[in-house]
């Protein structure tokens, strides 16, 4: 895992990703669900990385996501993965989290933390200036953006009680900005209080007795919180990917002793093996030159040479995810890939299911976006005479101009 190590630096962007995202339904935590190809904490990075290009980022993530962790660090571009620093392992609480990343901070002395909830992937440049230049001028400063819908306050029988004025509310959002040693001692002296009920990192400066200024947030800023909000922020990532680009692959094995085969990371048996200086997987070499080609990134043969011994027999998925991996370093994501099979002997029908699954999880796409077929070629040259199996592939991939 590439991280940064420790070092003084003007401004840290402290990332909280140590939740476990309920109310994004069953599944993985929505940090590291798939957004437009790559996870959602993937985006955050990226984008505060764009948006401030010399800061520390310092991932705050739970214990048991090291290696959910692992993959999405494994789609940033190498220039994000260079600012990142050793994730902190957070708490119970968002609040425990919080000071968990600013405790392991403390060695780095920033003179600026933000504090930046990893399920908001569309941090502008805009944003983060106006956050570092009101940390700069208040010590202790938060995002807000006006409130157009009436609020209502109801009582325990839901009746209104009070209507708020709208010119003095504000919806509140991250980064939450801060003199680092003012907001680390206010989640030192909270702690010590047991004061651990506080909703955001404003409302512990406010306990702590600081004065919190709001500047001008940025409505575009929305936070992924359910389902619905994926699917929402997916739409709007997709729509910036425009550079639109198509690969295609073929491979080809033959057959030679053995009692199986592997097709699209799915062992079929069989009464010939496939030879191969790796396992053969003529499905999912197909399929990797085809996104190799769609990168304009040579070929399988360029990234994992047969010369090199430490591919001998290596599984082909290993192939299959690096180049899927080069698709979402670039910031781009899988569109579709469609496979053909050709083949006498065996049948792909009845495996096509498993098939489909396997690639979808290897490439990390919707199943839908896979699709696999199969056919002969009458009998006629070396696949007819049943001497080998030949693939096709094509992969459309989207990416960003």
């Amino acid at each position: 895992m590439n991280v940064r190590p420790n070092a003084s630096a003007e401004l840290a962007i402290l990332v909280v990703a140590a939740g476990r995202g309920a109310r994004a339904g069953d599944g993985l935590p929505k940090q590291y669900r798939s957004l437009a190809g790559r996870s959602v904490l993937a985006h955050a990075l990226s984008a505060l990385h764009r948006a401030a290009p010399d800061a520390l980022l310092a991932p705050v993530i739970h214990p048991d996501d090291l290696e959910l962790y692992g993959a999405c660090v494994a789609e940033l571009d190498a220039s994000v993965a260079g600012r990142l620093k050793a994730p902190a392992f957070g708490g119970a609480t968002r609040q425990d989290s919080v000071r968990a990343g600013l405790e392991a901070l403390e060695g780095d002395r920033p003179g600026i933390v933000l504090i930046h909830d990893a399920a908001r992937v569309f941090a502008s440049a805009a944003l983060i200036e106006r956050a570092i230049v009101a940390a700069r001028a208040h010590g202790a400063a938060i995002p807000g953006v006006a409130v157009t819908d009436t609020i209502k306050e109801i009582d325990a029988d839901s009746a209104i009680v009070a209507t708020a004025p709208r010119a003095r509310l504000r919806a509140v959002q991250t980064p939450q900005a801060f003199d680092f040693d003012l907001i680390l001692s206010a989640h030192r002296k909270a702690a010590a209080a047991g004061a651990n009920e506080l909703t955001d990192d404003a409302a512990i400066a406010e306990w702590a007795g600081h004065r919190v200024h709001v500047f001008e947030g940025d409505a575009a800023n929305m936070k992924i919180t359910s389902a619905s909000d994926i699917s929402l922020a997916e739409a709007r990532l997709i729509r910036d990917l425009q550079d639109i680009r198509t690969g295609q692959g073929y491979d080809v094995h033959a057959f030679g002793p053995g009692d199986h085969i592997w097709l699209g990371g799915i062992k079929i048996t069989h009464d010939h093996g496939l030879i191969g200086h790796s396992d053969a997987d003529v499905l999912s070499h197909a399929i990797t030159d085809a996104l190799f080609g769609a990168l304009a990134d040579g070929d399988i043969g360029s990234h994992f040479p047969p010369s090199d011994p430490q591919w001998r027999g290596a599984a082909s998925k290993i192939f299959l995810a690096a180049a899927a991996a080069a698709v979402r370093a670039c910031g781009g994501m899988i569109a579709h890939v469609d496979a053909t099979l050709i083949c006498e002997r065996p049948k792909v029908g009845p495996h096509r299911d498993a098939i489909r699954a396997a690639i979808a999880a290897i490439i990390d796409v919707p199943l839908d976006r896979v699709a696999i077929k199969a056919t002969t070629s009458e009998r006629l040259g070396f696949t007819g005479r049943e001497e080998g199996i030949a693939a096709t592939a094509i992969a459309t991939i989207r990416l960003p101009l």
